[in-house]
């Protein structure tokens, strides 16, 4: 059984404390999203491109050269997913028809700077790239909200303006930002999450979500929308909080694979006719059929800045046969964000510091 219980409460936050946190979260939602826009450069008539959106990710967050312009703070690790057996009726995807598929994945800390502190944001992400062994390749990015606080690349973009720093300050307007969720209903979901959210201690006991929908395709051809979440074995002791100081997460990381191999159980959850299959702000009711898809197991640790996790680009849309993307705007909007800054990034390799071989930052 899937544990699907609340985290505590918290006391509700003041008029003026919930408009302080609304100014911070913005560049949570910036990072857990990436630069978005069509995979043909445009989002609208208006011309809102991958370049622009890259842009002003770096005019909110700095511009740090060799990093990711999102997600930038992270680590690299290695292992292996064992499949159950209980999607090859959904999926033809080798990776749910084969014993076990190699994978190399990323940890990261979401937010646009790579010295960010890591009780800076409550929100943790896992990527995923698992290699079948006919060469096909399933990459995924998950983070640890359950949902998004948008459904469209232009809201978004809208919000990535309402953050960005006040000439006058050198910081945002929280008034601003205030203004744009007063304006976005949708976004009431992830708001009510963002109240009671806070860091926590370790990424090992984080649940990771994809948030957006996909398709699972089986070999006669049916199609199942469906969204995962990859669930922790391990879990928080009773009323953890994450530690004082910025730096925890990665030492934390390789001290609990050093013990043994870390796992997390994937959880297909399927969505019933109706469900909303293109809107990322919108969660399922609760109910919908869960598979549990098998497990994934950690093994290593490597530095993001020479690890093999460092030059592979985590777009959700390279997808094996058997799986497809849906018709969520954010997707496509999301490959094409992530190519931008990709290609940024990899030309800027000669002027990342030196690694760390300790931290990897």
């Amino acid at each position: 059984m899937v544990d699907r219980s609340s985290p505590p409460t918290r006391p509700p936050l003041s008029a003026a404390n919930l408009t302080l946190r609304l100014a911070g979260i913005a560049l949570v939602v910036a990072a857990v999203a990436g630069a978005f826009a069509y995979v043909n450069g445009t989002l609208d008539p208006q011309r809102l491109t991958p370049k622009k959106l890259i842009n002003v990710l770096e005019t909110n967050n700095g511009v740090h050269p060799g990093f990711r312009r999102n997600h930038s703070k992270g680590v690299c690790v290695i292992g292996y997913f064992e499949s159950s057996g209980e999607a090859r009726a959904y999926s033809s995807a080798q990776v749910f028809n084969e014993p076990r598929t190699p994978v190399v994945g990323r940890f990261a800390l979401p937010a646009g700077n790579p010295y960010a502190l890591d009780n800076s944001v409550p929100i943790r992400s896992l990527a995923l790239r698992f290699t079948q062994a006919n060469g096909q390749q399933w990459r995924t990015g998950m983070n640890s909200m359950p949902v998004f606080a948008v459904g469209t690349p232009e809201a978004f973009y809208q919000l990535l303006q309402a953050q960005s720093p006040d000439p006058a300050t050198g910081k945002p307007n929280p008034a601003a930002v205030s203004a744009f969720f007063g304006s976005h209903p949708e976004a009431a979901p992830f708001l009510a999450w963002v109240k009671t959210a806070k860091p926590s201690a370790s990424y090992v006991t984080e649940t990771y979500n994809s948030v957006n929908a996909f398709y699972l395709v089986n070999a006669a051809g049916q199609r199942q929308a469906v969204r995962w979440s990859m669930v922790p074995v391990a879990r928080d002791a009773a009323g953890a909080t994450a530690p004082e100081g910025g730096e925890f997460l990665e030492k934390d990381l390789v001290q609990r694979i050093a013990a043994g191999p870390l796992r997390w159980q994937l959880d297909i959850t399927l969505a019933n006719p109706g469900d909303p299959v293109n809107d990322a702000s919108r969660a399922w009711p609760d109910g919908r059929k869960v598979v549990n898809a098998g497990t994934l197991v950690l093994e290593s640790t490597q530095p993001q800045l020479n690890g093999e996790c460092r030059d592979i680009n985590y777009d959700p849309l390279i997808l094996p046969a058997g799986i497809e993307g849906s018709d969520d705007p954010l997707l496509a909007a999301r490959s094409a964000g992530y190519a931008k800054s990709y290609l940024r990034r990899t030309s800027e390799v000669s002027q990342l510091p030196a690694a760390k071989q300790e931290s990897g930052q």
